[in-house]
């Protein structure tokens, strides 16, 4: 078969890929977009029908175009974030083929071949924008389970696609507690085991969580200052968005338990450590706010007085701790697995990871000439996965590929740049959604 070839493949057509496409236009580099999927697949496929996004739509915004919406404060759902990538792909006219999935990458006398299951495209240069949300995690204690359903967080849609029966949460992080507040609504009894996490105000004296962290510098602070111990921040955009206290979970309805430990015998048991985990949660509570005061102060900014600190007090499986739970006595007939995800890239036959497995790159430049990374965390900056961030990541790589002096022997053979609006049209169509429902 003849390989097609072009000046820059970019694998993914996820925020981070279509980012990606609108820095390479403007750097008037002719480039495709490989898509496994449909645009923004993961959002389509792999959330649940309730998801609030966590960030406030004012923050929402790819490079050259801000999120429409008439609510700045409020929170998109899961179909609006899909709807404003799906425009924002129409409105760069990016080159995207759809349905194409790349087995394997590998180098060949100074070129690097994608080999897809529609053939073969031969690059100068690859730009793996595939994102952060690739295998998901799911310990092995799984293995130890018989009788009741399993699954990822990823794979949750509503409460209505699960069995009959309580349901065990593991993982009480963004994800967890927001399928557990959407199982209790539904008169679900729901089991959640918390580990680390960051409590943290949804909103503070009048400005929303992500207005103080952008404002606190926390956004761009470098990869050298990763603490790879922090864990993440409870937040949601439910209801209008407000504070995620565990304690109002346990109130609701949730029992809470410490780190699942094992599960032996249909017996899962459970690490003595909830309130710990707590205390710790409500320390960072305190902090941020703290900081959030000397920064207004240090700046002279007039603000509203400080909110009072909501205390809910300790529910009875906080102070009466479950450490272990016989599954089929308690009814239980699903554990969902909201343990996170790891990277999925062993496609890529290149000497660019670690003995770890963990991609080598420098801000994205990986070591491989021609092959560069976007979207992955802390790629360049803590920002760099956001919607908000990932355009500076892929400005920086679009210009290092513009700098490359490329191959006289590659040329440029995907479809016209208006050709990827017929593909994403045609993609809005067998999806379900209307050509006129598609905002620019």
């Amino acid at each position: 078969m003849t390989a097609e070839t072009i000046d820059t493949l970019v694998i993914g057509a996820g925020q981070a890929g279509l980012a990606m496409s609108y820095w390479l236009g403007r750097a008037g580099r002719p480039h495709l977009v490989l898509e496994r999927g449909r645009i923004a697949e993961r959002w389509r496929s792999e959330r649940w029908d309730s998801l609030a996004f966590q960030f406030p739509n004012w923050s929402l915004e790819l490079p050259g175009f801000l999120h429409p919406s008439a609510s700045p404060e409020g929170f998109a759902g899961r179909d609006d974030i899909v709807d404003f990538v799906e425009s924002y792909a129409c409105h760069i006219r990016a080159p995207v083929r759809t349905g194409v999935t790349v087995r394997r990458l590998r180098g060949r006398q100074a070129r690097l071949v994608a080999e897809t299951d529609a053939g073969p495209i031969v690059a100068s240069n690859v730009v793996v924008a595939t994102g952060p949300y690739q295998r998901p995690v799911i310990p092995e204690a799984s293995k130890a389970l018989s009788g009741v359903v399993q699954l990822h967080a990823r794979s949750y849609r509503n409460p209505q696609t699960l069995p009959p029966g309580g349901i065990l949460i593991v993982g009480a992080g963004a994800s967890g507690t927001q399928i557990a507040e959407d199982l209790i609504r539904d008169g679900r009894s729901v089991w959640l085991a918390v580990g680390s996490h960051r409590r943290v105000p949804r909103r503070y004296r009048g400005r929303d969580f992500h207005h103080w962290e952008f404002a606190l510098g926390e956004w761009d602070r470098p990869t050298a200052s990763r603490d790879i111990r922090e864990p993440p921040p409870l937040l949601t955009g439910i209801d209008g968005g407000r504070d995620m206290d565990l304690r109002e979970l346990a109130h609701l309805g949730a029992t809470l338990t410490g780190r699942l430990a094992a599960i032996c015998d249909g017996v899962a048991r459970f690490k003595p450590d909830l309130k710990d985990s707590l205390a710790k949660g409500d320390a960072h509570y305190h902090r941020f706010r703290a900081a959030i005061d000397a920064y207004a102060t240090g700046n002279g900014l007039e603000l509203p007085a400080p909110d009072p600190v909501p205390l809910r007090p300790d529910p009875a499986c906080v102070t009466h701790p479950v450490t272990q739970l016989d599954l089929a006595a308690s009814g239980i007939s699903a554990v969902i697995w909201a343990t996170g995800y790891a990277l999925e890239l062993d496609w890529i036959d290149l000497p660019v990871f670690s003995q770890r497995g963990e991609p080598l790159h420098t801000d994205g430049v990986s070591p491989v000439p021609g092959l560069y990374f976007l979207g992955l965390p802390w790629l360049s900056k803590r920002k760099s996965t956001l919607l908000s961030g990932v355009g500076e990541d892929a400005e920086r790589l679009a210009s290092h590929i513009a700098s490359r002096t490329s191959n006289a022997g590659c040329s440029y053979s995907a479809p016209r740049s208006d050709s990827g609006l017929l593909v994403l049209r045609r993609t809005l169509n067998s999806g379900g959604a209307h050509e006129s429902d598609a905002r620019f």
